[in-house]
């Protein structure tokens, strides 16, 4: 079962819903994301569970394969709050936590919030913002609060950041520390569509695009709902030992492997692919569709070793699934 100190479960009030009501949720955004972006079907399904299971997501990709359009494309489907930012070389912490602004007034410093105060907050292009910019996503992503002059402001659940990155131009792009890459849950590529579905793509953008005629298809308090009711997914104790054994293998052959937090989000992300096939309950199959997604940006390989990718596979491969 989840730990009771699951910042998804307590002490805001959610009312969880039985797993396939939340699954019956979570089909219909898959669906209607799927109107938009044309192929992708287990990027849009590896991102949805990562959404139920609290989770951020990176999506690192060549330019023009519709990072950005997916990520809207999520946004749109839940009825809640959406801020986009732009993140550029010149872009300052305060551009995104926000700042305090004297009111003459009343004679006071007034907080005014930046965009890190929405429940779904695109980061388009994160890699183009200096370190002490990407810091300040970090108290945000990992506290749901940002701390501006001394006094910390929370923000409001649901929270979920969607930042792209292109894998490609390096000039003026600066590399995402460990520490960072470790708050994303997940790391998600898309890669170029065939030859059908580019012809698709094509026939959509003609006229007016699809996203710009989307609609909600789930509320923000359908949202806390089936997030709580993912929270509860049960893990039972072989799958727990299976992860740790995961999370070791890594360890054991990478110059830095997966951390206790990585070993907590795979848990998360597979509790939210049990949801999308309405059960209540984490089976082996969970964890092996979300290891290569969840594992493999957290981990640093020797020089000269295997890549990470190999890696991951080579511990799903390697290490037993024990009952």
């Amino acid at each position: 079962m989840t730990d009771a100190t699951d910042p998804r479960a307590v002490g805001r009030g959610e009312k969880a819903v039985d797993a396939e009501s939340a699954g019956d949720v979570a089909r219909a955004v898959i669906e209607n994301v799927r109107s938009v972006i044309v192929g992708n079907q287990e990027p849009i399904e590896q991102l949805v569970a990562g959404l139920l299971g609290g989770g951020h997501v990176l999506l690192e990709d060549v330019p023009g394969v519709g990072k950005t359009m997916l990520a809207r494309a999520i946004a749109s489907s839940f009825d809640c709050s959406f801020k986009r930012v732009q993140f550029t070389p010149d872009l300052l912490p305060s551009d995104i936590t926000g700042t305090n602004v004297y009111n003459r007034k009343t004679e006071e410093f007034e907080f005014r919030p930046g965009p890190i105060f929405a429940n779904v907050v695109l980061g388009d292009e994160i890699n183009r913002a200096p370190p002490k910019t990407q810091a300040a996503m970090l108290e945000a992503m990992e506290e749901e609060q940002v701390t501006v002059d001394g006094r910390t402001h929370s923000i409001s659940p649901p929270f979920v950041v969607i930042a792209t990155q292109n894998s490609i131009e390096r000039e003026r792009t600066y590399e995402l520390p460990a520490a960072e890459l470790d708050r994303f849950m997940l790391k998600l590529r898309l890669g170029y569509p065939n030859v059908d579905d580019e012809t698709a793509i094509i026939e959509r953008a003609i006229g007016s695009h699809a996203i710009d005629e989307l609609t909600p298809v789930a509320s923000v308090d359908e949202l806390r709902s089936i997030r709580a009711t993912t929270a509860g997914v049960g893990v039972s104790e072989p799958i727990r030992n299976y992860v740790t054994r995961l999370a070791g293998y890594t360890r054991d052959n990478a110059e830095l492997g997966v951390s206790p937090r990585g070993s907590i989000a795979l848990v998360r992300a597979a509790q939210g692919r049990a949801i999308l096939d309405a059960r209540s309950y984490v089976i082996p199959d969970d964890v092996q569709a979300a290891a290569p997604v969840v594992f493999v940006h957290r981990i640093r390989t020797h020089p000269g070793d295997l890549d990470a990718e190999q890696l991951v596979s080579d511990a799903l491969e390697t290490v037993p699934v024990e009952t």
